[in-house]
Parts: C-alpha cells; structure tokens; sequence
C-alpha cells in the first residue's frame, strides 16, 4: 500500500522487502523543498526502522525524476540584505547535504529508478544511490553553471568518480545534457530500461535477498579506495573482512556452498 510520509511530496510504498520511495511533486519536477527533505527523511527513516526491509528504491512521480532545488523557495525580491537571503548555502547545509548522507548511510543497497530528467541536485541524488537505472529518454543535466553555481548535493565528487575529470569537467562547465544511453556509455548509471521502474525493483528484489551488510560494507570499501594508497586500502580491506567474518551470512553462506543448498541470508 502507498502511504505519505509529511505531506503529499514525498509516498511510501512496501513491496515485500523492498521500499519504494517516490519523489511527488510532479508538476515541479519533484524539484526539492525544504518540506520535501523533511518528508524524505520521514521515508528513510521509516524504511531504517523495518527489519523486513532490505533494499530501497527511489523514483519521481510523472515525468521527470528531480529537477534539483525549487528556486521559488530562495527570497529574490528587491531590498536590503538580497545577498543574504539568496544566499544557497543554508539550504544546501540544512537540507540537500543531509540528505546525501542519508541515502550514503542506509543500512540497504538503494536503487534510483530515474524515470525523466534527472537535473542540478537531481542528477546528484540519483548518483548518491547505489545503482542508477534510467528509462531511454531521461537525461542529466548539470544545470549549475547557467546560474552562476557549482554541482552541489554531492555532484563534484560524484560526477568525478563516475565519470573520470575531462568528462565531469566538461558535463558541470557547459551544463549540457546527458542524454540516458550515453551516461550508461560513460559509467554514470548502470543501464537503461524502457521500464526503469520495473527494472529497479527486479534489482532491489534481487539484492534483498543477498547478504545485505556485506553489501554496504562494499558501498563504503569501492566510494573511499581513491581516498587510499593501495597499502592503506589492504588494512581497510582486511579489518572489513574480519568484522563481516562475525556475521550471521558469512557463516551461512559458506556452511550452505558446503552444504549445497540456497543460503537464507538475514543482512545480520
């Protein structure tokens, strides 16, 4: 059953052990609020806080995905302190920021299901999840540059990670669109589906069933390795391996390869 969290913009859905949030502001775009992260807070926690939930998928009401900020939110009249008021920092500290970390935090793999345009902080937030997969006509803008900003919502880090610096760097400076087929060319998501939805939830089904734990403990390991010398990056290897080595799925996935049976992995 689809439920809303705070308001209306943003719904919640269980699907077995799989989460479906969906971002519902469709005649903006599900360009983000303030009320909006408040609202997509309310989901995560809520999908957090389910022990039958064991992966996540994010996807836009309508016809586009996220079309970033809602810039009718920033205070552009005319007077004293314009500066001040117009100033995109707070919200980007207060809302956008935060709600990167969270979906990074999310004790489950999560899938974006990019169903249109994916823009500005959009195209961060589709990014920020594990596995992006978008239907033939979406596209990712990096729309910052046309109004004098950088990416944000952790756009910089992550178009430089996906996509290498000559390719990110071109993409954030022009702000020219990326049409589906060739993000998944260049290593920005990971396909294309003429029914993303679908596909991102056979994927989500497909990963709920696996050793959850090990699964993030894999997010963090690959997101920090160009962070480390090879050197570091052994030790970091090694104590992760040790901690999942006392885990409930690591003993039972090697007692059922032993055993030759389906392993009944709990994400513990």
């Amino acid at each position: 059953m689809t439920t809303p969290t705070t308001g209306n913009t943003v719904l919640f859905e269980q699907r077995g052990a799989v989460a479906l949030i969906t971002l519902n502001r469709p005649d903006a775009l599900n360009s983000f609020t303030r009320a909006m992260h408040t609202a997509l807070w309310a989901a995560l926690d809520r999908a957090e806080g389910n022990p039958q939930i064991r992966a996540l998928v994010v996807t836009g009401a309508g016809r586009g995905f996220c079309a970033g900020a809602d810039l009718a939110e920033f205070d552009f009249e005319p007077g004293p302190d314009l500066v001040k008021r117009a100033d995109p920092g707070p919200v980007i500290d207060q809302a956008f920021n935060p709600s990167t970390r969270r979906l990074q935090a999310l004790r489950m793999p999560t899938i974006a299901a990019v169903n249109g345009v994916a823009a500005g902080a959009g195209a961060s937030f589709a990014m920020a999840c594990d596995i992006a997969i978008a239907a033939p006509g979406a596209s990712f803008i990096q729309a910052f540059s046309k109004i004098g900003l950088i990416p944000d919502a952790g756009g910089s880090w992550l178009l430089v990670e996906r996509l290498g610096l000559a390719r990110a760097m071109a993409l954030a400076m022009t702000g020219d669109k990326l049409p589906a087929a060739q993000a998944k060319e260049w290593g920005m998501i990971w396909d294309v589906a003429d029914d993303p939805l679908a596909a991102a939830m056979a994927m989500a089904e497909k990963l709920a069933v696996m050793p959850t734990k090990a699964l993030v403990a894999t997010r963090h390991l690959l997101q920090g390795a160009s962070t480390r010398s090879l050197s570091d990056h052994l030790d970091v290897e090694r104590d992760t391996q040790s901690a999942l080595g006392a885990t409930h799925d690591y003993i039972e996935g090697v007692m059922a390869f032993r055993e030759k049976r389906p392993a009944k992995f709990k994400g513990a």
